[in-house]
C-alpha cells in the first residue's frame, strides 16, 4: 500500500467523474514521471484503472439516463476495430530501446494533442453548431462515418498509450454533436465509450504482459470513491475553468516527457 498512488487515484478518478478526462492523459505521466514505471507496464496497467474507474463513474451517469447509446455504438465500431489491428501490431514488433523510445514519444504527442484539443473544444463545438444550421443534410450525412473515424484514431491512441478517450473523445463528440450532446450527456456519452475500449486493449496488454496488479490495487483504492464523488458533482461545477486548468497541466507534463525523451 502506497499513500502517494491513493492519492494520484484519487485525483485523477475525481476529474474523471467530473468531467470525463484524465484516466489515462494524467495517470501515465504520472506514472512515467513521478513513480519511475516502465512505459508499457505503464500504459497497460492505466488502461484497467481507466476502464475499472469510469466503469464506477457510469453508474451514476446511467442512473440520470445521460447516456446516448447509439452515438457510443457508432464510436466502438472504430475504436474497437483499431484497437485490435493496433494489439496485433504490436504483437509483431518485440519491445527493444528504439521501441520504447517511440513509445515514450507517443505518449508526450498524445498528452500535448489532448492538451491541444481541450483548449479548442468550445471553438470546434461552435463550429459545429455553424455546419449544423447551414449545411445541415451534408452534416447530419457525414456524422456517422465521421463518428466511426473519430472511433478509430481513437482505437490506435488509447492501445498504444492509454491516452485520448476521454479528452480526444470528447472533442470529437463536442464537434460532431454540438446541439444533441449537452455537456453532462457529452460527458456520460464519452465515458461508456472509453469503458470496453479500455478493457478490450487492457486485456491485450494483459495477454502481452503489461499490467502491475499491485500498482493498480493502490490507484483504484484511491480512483473508486473519488471517481464517484466527482460523478455525483459533474452538473453541478464550472467545466470551463476545469477544462482550461486541465490543458495547463497537461501542456507542461506533455512538454516534460517530450524534452525527457529528446533532451
Amino acid at each position: 500500500m502506497d499513500w502517494m498512488l491513493w492519492v494520484a487515484g484519487a485525483l485523477t478518478g475525481f476529474l474523471v467523474g467530473l468531467v470525463g478526462v484524465g484516466g489515462g492523459a494524467l495517470m501515465t505521466p504520472l506514472l512515467l514521471l513521478l513513480f519511475g514505471v516502465a512505459p508499457l507496464t505503464a500504459v497497460g496497467t492505466d488502461l484497467w484503472f481507466a476502464a475499472l474507474t469510469k466503469l464506477f463513474a457510469s453508474r451514476i451517469h446511467q442512473g440520470h439516463n445521460l447516456i446516448d447509446w447509439p452515438v457510443v455504438k457508432h464510436l466502438w465500431l472504430g475504436s474497437l476495430t483499431a484497437s485490435a489491428l493496433t494489439l496485433i501490431w504490436m504483437s509483431l514488433h518485440p519491445v527493444d530501446e528504439s521501441a520504447v523510445v517511440l513509445l515514450k514519444t507517443s505518449i508526450a504527442i498524445a498528452v500535448l494533442i489532448t492538451a491541444v484539443g481541450l483548449l479548442f473544444k468550445r471553438p470546434l463545438q461552435a463550429l459545429g453548431r455553424m455546419l449544423r444550421t447551414s449545411s445541415s443534410s451534408r452534416f447530419k450525412a457525414a456524422q456517422i462515418p465521421l463518428t466511426v473515424m473519430a472511433g478509430s484514431v481513437l482505437g490506435v491512441l488509447v492501445t498504444l498509450t492509454s491516452v485520448g478517450a476521454g479528452a480526444l473523445g470528447a472533442v470529437f463528440l463536442a464537434y460532431l454533436y454540438p446541439f444533441r450532446l449537452t455537456p453532462p450527456r457529452l460527458i456520460a456519452t464519452d465515458i461508456v465509450h472509453a469503458i470496453p475500449l479500455a478493457i478490450f486493449a487492457g486485456v491485450g496488454h494483459l495477454v502481452i504482459g503489461n499490467v502491475d496488479f499491485k500498482l493498480l490495487g493502490n490507484l483504484l483504492l484511491g480512483s473508486v470513491p473519488a471517481v464517484i464523488v466527482g460523478a455525483v458533482l459533474s452538473t453541478r461545477l464550472p467545466h470551463t475553468l476545469l477544462r482550461w486548468l486541465l490543458a495547463i497541466v497537461l501542456l507542461g507534463i506533455g512538454s516534460k516527457l517530450w524534452m525527457g525523451v529528446h533532451a
